[in-house]
């Protein structure tokens, strides 16, 4: 029997970023097909941006960032990364690329890298087309398909089928019914596909 795993993520969660490439290495070992969601932080399940937290927890959360992206041998830019773009409209050209049918987890790897990595404004068109062309995608055809009625309701759906399951922040993996929040569950999910289910 296939193992399958719903996995819901955004461009601009540096989580979803610094563990995507052990999520996918993961997946691979156990022959597990991965369903893709791109969202949103779901504020009404009690997801909370972090410009929304306090000091306190947002300078912690910035630490720690910093240490799981060396753990994982990730590199985090956070310099000027108050005049960049709202990063969102990557996540629409993500989606394109799976009802395409095409490597949506190379272009995801691209876009973040490019974001998180080396601070580029993936909010900005031309920039996020440079990327996407760059790691061997057609920017147009994938913009053209990101603006149809198609794409739209692929994202639509995905909200709200992570907000029935009781998502709230990214990324987060199902996996047989079982929601694990955070790279940091990686361990908790690979015991899973395993045949251990740990409960609490």
């Amino acid at each position: 029997m296939t193992k399958s795993i719903d996995y819901f993520f955004s461009i601009g969660s540096p989580w979803a970023y610094i563990g995507l490439e052990a999520f996918a290495a993961l997946a691979n070992e156990h022959d597990a097909t991965i369903t893709p969601h791109v969202i949103p932080l779901i504020e009404d399940n009690g997801g909370i941006y972090s410009r929304n937290r306090p000091e306190a927890r947002r300078t912690y959360w910035t630490k720690d960032l910093k240490r799981w992206a060396a753990l994982r041998g990730k590199v985090l830019n956070f310099d000027n990364r108050a005049g960049l773009s709202d990063p969102a409209p990557a996540g629409l050209t993500i989606i394109a690329a799976i009802n395409a049918g095409q490597d949506w987890l190379k272009l995801t790897a691209a876009l973040q890298e490019a974001f998180w990595a080396r601070g580029e404004d993936i909010g900005n068109a031309d920039v996020r087309r440079a990327i996407v062309e760059a790691a061997g995608f057609d920017a147009s055809a994938l913009d053209e398909l990101a603006e149809s009625d198609a794409v739209q309701a692929i994202r639509s759906s995905s909200y709200e089928t992570a907000k029935a399951a009781g998502v709230f922040g990214v990324p987060t993996f199902r996996y047989e019914g079982e929601l694990y929040w955070g790279q940091d569950s990686l361990p908790f999910l690979e015991r899973h596909l395993k045949g251990e289910k740990l409960v609490a």
